[in-house]
């Protein structure tokens, strides 16, 4: 059966990567919200 100290470090671990994503995950959101990023149509044609 695992300890609770390791239990402990392992759900810091993952709360830790957790919030890291959503963080990330926000700020690309706003960025596109605000305009930073634009989502251009690269379709090239051929002749």
């Amino acid at each position: 059966m695992a300890d609770r100290s390791g239990l402990k470090f392992v759900g810091f671990v993952f709360a830790t990567i957790t919030l890291a994503v959503m963080l990330t995950a926000t700020m690309v959101v706003k960025s596109y919200a605000d305009g930073v990023y634009t989502i251009e149509d690269t379709a090239f044609v051929r002749q």
